[in-house]
């Protein structure tokens, strides 16, 4: 190799390089100008006309500003959380508005059941099952089957039933829809205590626990978003949502040794079945007392 193309090469190499590094430093010479460039976060505009089952959120009162805007920019900034359960109310929303319309309760409370469970069939750290998160004292004391075989927290519909009866009752007791949200969250005794104590009767005037103080403005705030996800950010099609297979419902008044066996008789395996009877918790059904239950069994 001649010393001329030598040297050539050696400037190309250190061309080459110091362009490189050129290029790194500008990088990183202002990461928060870069940052900003591509992400912002930016502060919600509070609606002027929040509510809950028509009842007024009063955005007047600085704290309730506070505490609605705090659930508000949770529940939009937390975004893989928001779309989860944008997809989910997609999925189970069909199923509960006719249901709390055929049992009184109103529409918004749907949003009461996702705040409580977020649609998944898990029990809470406190023993809380079911899309409304029943105990089971309170279940069993609503007339609920409870036990190791059927749980009916689990059956959508019954569940609902309860939810909407507990519910009424504690809105003719407190005449707030409001309150009655709060008392499923603090329970009727616990609100009644506080707004005796305090002299007060309405739930944005009362000092509750840290956790129903957020519960009511988390519903509201979960309507708000699932009601309008464009206007905070969620963009998807409409393939994107989840939708919950078509059944249909036949009726048992028999045990059933193996549900096994039992669901390959109508073209399910184990996991199909137990996705539309979450209710039945073992792989059998006892039923000594000849009941009659309803088993969700896919159209196609």
């Amino acid at each position: 190799m001649n010393k001329p193309f030598r040297i050539l090469s050696l400037l190309s190499i250190l061309i080459v390089t110091f362009l490189f590094f050129n290029a790194i430093n500008k990088n990183e010479t202002d990461p928060e100008t870069s940052t900003a460039k591509t992400y912002k976060i930016k502060a919600l505009k509070l609606p002027t006309n929040l509510n809950l089952a028509g009842e007024r959120v009063p955005l007047e009162i600085p704290d309730v500003r506070e505490r609605m805007e705090r659930e508000l920019l949770v529940n939009t900034y937390w975004q893989s959380n928001g779309l989860l359960l944008i997809k989910r109310a997609n999925k189970y929303f069909p199923v509960l508005e006719p249901l709390l319309k055929k049992y009184g309760l109103p529409d918004d409370f749907k949003f009461l059941a996702l705040a409580e469970s977020a649609f998944i069939d898990e029990t809470s750290s406190a023993g809380a099952a079911g899309m409304w998160h029943f105990m089971k004292a309170t279940g069993k004391e609503y007339g609920l089957e409870i036990n190791s075989n059927v749980d009916e927290r689990y059956n959508i519909e019954k569940s609902t039933k309860v939810a909407a009866e507990y519910l009424i009752k504690s809105k003719e007791r407190f005449n707030s829809w409001t309150l009655a949200a709060a008392s499923y969250n603090a329970g009727n005794y616990g609100v009644s205590k506080r707004l005796d104590t305090q002299e007060v009767d309405n739930y944005y005037d009362a000092k509750l626990p840290n956790e129903t103080e957020r519960y009511v403005f988390r519903i509201i705030a979960l309507k708000e978003v699932i009601s309008n996800p464009k206007k905070y950010g969620f963009v998807f099609d409409n393939e994107d949502l989840y939708t919950l297979a078509e059944t249909r419902t036949i009726k048992v008044d028999t045990a059933i040794s193996n549900i096994t066996h039992f669901a390959k008789k109508f073209g399910m395996n184990y996991k199909e079945f137990k996705i539309h009877n979450p209710w039945l918790r073992e792989n059998k059904l006892n039923n000594k007392s000849r009941k009659v239950y309803e088993i969700k069994i896919p159209v196609n």
